[in-house]
């Protein structure tokens, strides 16, 4: 469902993201970790046509980035870590430009469900600017399942919301997946990532070194000492002197 191979992406001088490839499966929730300026949101970013690659070829559903950008952004979501909304529309308006923009089929049951998931019912009068930013997140990813994308990417997703949110996002998350979606969650929160994904990549100045299943990443870094949590893992594998392991 995504595929990326041989990504690359600078900014002038500044190498962000260096010979990056993996693939997403339909059904597949990928954790996408690394230190701050590891090339995450890059990544996210380039996958969501907001970014063009310096190098490479991505594609989502089979649709090329490059070359067909407006398919691939029909078959794709994205809640970036600060969602960009419309201040002055209200919660309904949101939803209802989105399923006129995107061409939603039974938009208006489908919006009432997710308001009523992620508590929004009281809020569908109240413009986006006067939201708290949990409440905005929460629209955000309302927004974002409309239309119910083929691939979904989130950004540190559970930024602002209160623990039902959480509960909820991550319950519709696998949801999501199981129903054949491909999932990408970017997150520092490593013990949210070991509970939720199926997969992990690890990036570290822009180069990977780690992707494969929870199981895999923990062979790889198999100790007799020690039960290796993903947190302890993660710092292994992003130590300086670490080598880059792809399965």
């Amino acid at each position: 469902m995504i595929r990326v191979e041989d990504f690359h992406k600078a900014y002038d001088e500044t190498v962000a993201v260096a010979g990056l490839s993996f693939d997403v499966a339909a059904g597949q929730i990928l954790g996408l970790v690394g230190p701050n300026g590891a090339g995450k949101t890059t990544t996210m970013r380039t996958l969501s046509c907001l970014l063009t690659a310096s190098q490479g070829t991505l594609k989502v559903d089979g649709c090329d980035v490059s070359a067909d950008p407006i398919k691939v952004k029909q078959r794709l979501a994205y809640v970036a870590d600060d969602p960009q909304l419309f201040s002055d529309l209200t919660v309904d308006e949101h939803l209802a430009f989105i399923a006129s923009a995107y061409g939603v089929d039974d938009a208006e049951a489908k919006a009432k469900r997710l308001l009523e998931d992620f508590e929004l019912t009281d809020r569908r009068h109240t413009p986006a600017g006067d939201l708290s930013r949990g409440m905005r997140q929460k629209l955000a990813i309302s927004c974002a399942y409309l239309r119910d994308p083929r691939a979904v990417l989130f950004d540190e997703p559970l930024t602002g919301l209160d623990p039902h949110g959480i509960r909820k996002l991550k319950e519709s998350i696998r949801e999501r997946a199981a129903a054949g979606a491909a999932v990408v969650v970017s997150s520092h929160l490593l013990a949210m990532v070991e509970d939720l994904c199926t997969h992990v990549l690890i990036l570290e100045s822009g180069r990977q070194r780690f992707c494969g299943t929870i199981n895999e990443l923990r062979t790889a870094f198999v100790s007799e000492d020690e039960e290796l949590t993903l947190e302890r893992i993660f710092f292994l594998a992003t130590q300086p002197e670490a080598t880059a392991i792809a399965q």
